[in-house]
């Protein structure tokens, strides 16, 4: 029984950690698409006070390509 809890419970932690990975990659490759890097795209986004978190961008450069673009183009405004 305590064999297959510390299982679950380090399954959660490997849950949260795998899904970061992902949003991570979705948001790199739409990244690339505009012709920005990752890094470099929070790092704007994160100085022009953008506050959005990983998830909702991984989402929104699934669902809505040009939402996304626009967010890209608002961080690389001078």
């Amino acid at each position: 029984m305590l064999k297959s809890l510390s299982y679950s419970y380090r399954h959660r932690r490997e849950i949260k950690r795998d899904m970061r990975r992902l949003w991570i990659l979705r948001i790199s490759a739409a990244a690339k698409q505009q012709g920005i890097s990752y890094s470099r795209l929070m790092h704007l986004l994160k100085q022009k006070g953008i506050d959005i978190n990983r998830k909702m961008l991984a989402d929104i450069a699934v669902s809505d390509p040009s939402a996304f673009s626009h967010i890209v183009h608002r961080a690389q405004e001078e």
